[in-house]
Order: structure tokens, then sequence, then C-alpha cells
């Protein structure tokens, strides 16, 4: 295909086209002629990569630059490429003072790490973000929230095991690092929302006549529940059905 059409078919207007080009993100085209040259899927499918970089992982041009360069090493795994991509787009605090806080919640990632057994390092982008969290958890008076620690690594270890499901479908490793950023930099605003959603779903279940001022709410709602599941059914006259009303069958 021309340049034209490669640009109709990624969106990325040809001028901008021509300077990923220059700057050896994007291989040329193979000439055809002195001043036209040919394109194909190879090059549509590493311009989506190139944009996934730069729009959704906010990555810079150089940036962009190391993680193509690890996609085109030949013998380097998969497991390497994207670990450069997804370590990329982690937020960076090497800014941060440090202090008692941060140390602690750095030893409690360390723990955290050691006690479930992750091949990864603790003083990686995503271990210092973690670690950065739970101190400033504990600054702000909830220190205690490292107790559910270990209930949000096994949601976390399940979100992992369908990502890498999802990019394993893929074939290209072009498809696969864009797949790994989108999916985690959109995966990250969608488990957010999830979680929205399902803790309003838990609140209106735990408080859910708690606004018509019944303090024995919870209770109440359970003693419901209850009553249902040992088949408390109302009979024609009123009287509930119990189990010390059955006869043997």
């Amino acid at each position: 295909m021309r340049i034209g059409e490669l640009s109709r078919r990624t969106g990325v207007p040809v001028p901008t086209i021509k300077y990923y080009i220059r700057e050896g993100l994007l291989p040329a085209g193979q000439l055809t002629s002195p001043n036209q040259a040919s394109y194909d899927e190879a090059h549509e499918r590493r311009l989506r990569l190139i944009r996934a970089l730069l729009d959704v992982g906010g990555l810079k041009v150089a940036a962009v630059a190391d993680v193509l360069t690890a996609v085109d090493k030949p013998g380097t795994s998969v497991h390497k490429v994207l670990g450069v991509a997804t370590e990329l787009i982690v937020p960076t605090y090497a800014d941060v003072e440090p202090d008692a806080a941060l140390d602690a919640a750095r030893k409690e990632v360390r723990d955290l790490i050691a006690r479930r057994g992750w091949l990864t390092d603790d003083d990686s982008p995503a271990g210092e973000a973690l670690a950065v969290a739970l101190a400033a958890l504990n600054r702000a008076g909830h220190g205690a929230f490292a107790e559910v620690l270990d209930a949000y690594a096994d949601a976390a270890e399940q979100i992992a095991r369908a990502d890498l499901a999802y990019v394993a479908r893929l074939a290209g490793l072009d498809d696969l690092v864009e797949s790994a950023v989108v999916g985690t930099v959109l995966g990250d605003s969608l488990i957010a929302s999830l979680r929205r959603l399902a803790q309003a779903d838990g609140s209106a279940r735990v408080y859910e006549n708690e606004e018509a001022g019944t303090d024995d709410a919870a209770p109440r709602s359970k003693a419901r529940a209850d009553g249902k599941a040992r088949g408390g059914l109302k009979s024609r006259g009123g009287r509930g059905t119990s189990s010390d009303d059955k006869t043997p069958g």
C-alpha cells in the first residue's frame, strides 16, 4: 500500500508517519521508484503500537524507541519485552522523600512478594508505587489497610491471569505489546470502575435498610435471608412453614 493508504488505515497523518520514519520508530517502506515506497501490514501493526505507546501509555518518543528496540532485538523473550513496556508506563516516585512510613511500607511489599512467591522484584516501579501508596495510607491513619493486602493480592492474581490469557491469543509481538500497554492503562480504569460497581452492590446488600432509620437493619436483613433459606414460606393462613411443621415422607 502507499503511504496515503497507510495513513487512512491507521488514522495517523502522513507527515507524522514520515516523522516516525526519520526518528527510526517505523521502518521505511520498500522503494518502488525514486520517490515512491510501498508499505505492508507490518508497518500498520507497528504504527498502531507506536500510537498506543504514545497516546495511551503516555511515553516520550525516546521511551517508545526503547520499547521498540526490545521488540526488535533477536532472542528477546516475550516476558522481557512486556516487562520493558509495562514498567515504562508505571508512575515513578524517585523524588519521594524517605521516612519511617515509607521504609515500613517497602518492607511490607518485600514480605508480600516473598510470602506469595511472586517472580518479581520489590524495587520495581510497581513495587515502589505500592510502597508509596501503603505509606500514604499509614500517614493518613489507615495503616491497618495492610491487613487486607493479601485479599487485594488474590484479586490482582486473578486479574493478571485474565490479562495474560487475553494477550496470549495474539500472534505477533507488536500486537502483544500493544495489547499489554492498552490493557494495562485502560484496564486500570476498567478495574477501578468495576470496583466502584461492586462496592455499590456490597453496600446496598449490607446496609439496604439503613436509610429507613433502623439500627438493626443488617441483622434483620440477615434474619429474613435465613428464614428464606429454611423454607419459611407463608401459607394461606399467614403462618410460616417451619422445619418442625414438616412430616417425614
